[in-house]
């Protein structure tokens, strides 16, 4: 009696050099994350210190500048920009308070780069809006 051949199937799976491309991959996706988390949780911070100011309803442009500059003392992750570097125009009877600046965060130093762009606005609550 004879048995009819079988064929085995052919093993599939991941390579040692595929798992290191992946690690490769991950860690360098990881490590620029790393880098990046400090300025993104920064500006997290500094939209929600403006927010919080307009929320106090200010009563001058320099009053919003004063706050913010109290603000950056004790938050210790704000260093990027001071209370001169917000831009605020009357809206109403209250005001609009805005804020932009870039970030490099370095890859590969000395000549790589990502560069992070980061804007935000708030307005006091008696601010209207319309002409603005």
């Amino acid at each position: 009696m004879m048995f009819p051949s079988r064929r085995l199937p052919s093993q599939r799976g991941a390579t040692v050099f595929g798992m290191v491309m992946i690690a490769i991959i991950v860690g360098f996706l990881l490590l620029m994350g790393a880098r990046i988390f400090p300025a993104v949780n920064e500006y997290l911070t500094i939209r929600k210190a403006v927010a919080d100011i307009m929320a106090r309803n200010p009563s001058s442009p320099g009053e919003i500048q004063g706050y913010f500059d109290r603000t950056s003392e004790v938050e210790y992750s704000i260093h990027t920009i001071s209370g001169k570097d917000l831009k605020v125009q009357p809206a109403g009877d209250g005001f609009k308070t805005s804020f932009a600046y870039n970030v490099e965060v370095p890859v590969f130093e000395p000549s790589v780069y990502i560069l992070l762009k980061f804007s935000g606005t708030s307005t006091s609550p008696n601010a209207h809006l319309k002409g603005v």
